[in-house]
């Protein structure tokens, strides 16, 4: 089962991801805003994609507010993190603000929120997930 770490400061929004995410798509959620918590899971590959949030009220890094583009910049700068789909998803919906963030970020997908179509938006995260490695017998 495939596993998506979603990072969101609104618990709602929370609610509703992890309830088409797991119902819907048939894959298990996970949440925090922690900062800390988002690199140590990326880093020990215990999260096969990331949804991010791109503001975040109540995330910190090293004592400072941080959002979500920077953290995805972090993830995507470390080498064993580099290589996980991260997808960012924000009320900010717009054709501009997607290239933007996209470009700001090295995300690897966004989505508009409010989320309507749950098919799609499952559609789309499993779009991005890797691959099951085959094994060979």
């Amino acid at each position: 089962m495939k596993t998506v770490l979603v990072v969101e400061d609104n618990p709602i929004n929370w609610k509703v991801f992890e309830r088409i995410l797991t119902r819907k798509g048939g894959m298990a959620a996970h949440h925090t805003e922690d900062v800390e918590t988002v690199l140590q899971m990326a880093t020990a590959k215990e999260a096969d994609l990331i949804l991010m949030d791109i503001y975040l009220a109540n995330s910190y890094y090293e004592g400072k507010a941080i959002d979500g583009l920077k953290i995805t910049q972090m993830l995507k700068a470390n080498p064993k993190t580099a290589d996980l789909p991260i997808i960012l998803v924000t009320a900010q919906g717009g054709d501009r603000d997607r290239e933007y963030f996209l470009a700001q970020s090295g995300a690897d997908g966004y989505i508009p929120k409010p989320i309507t179509d749950h098919k799609a938006f499952v559609e789309q995260i499993k779009a991005k997930l890797p691959a099951e490695a085959s094994v060979k017998i």
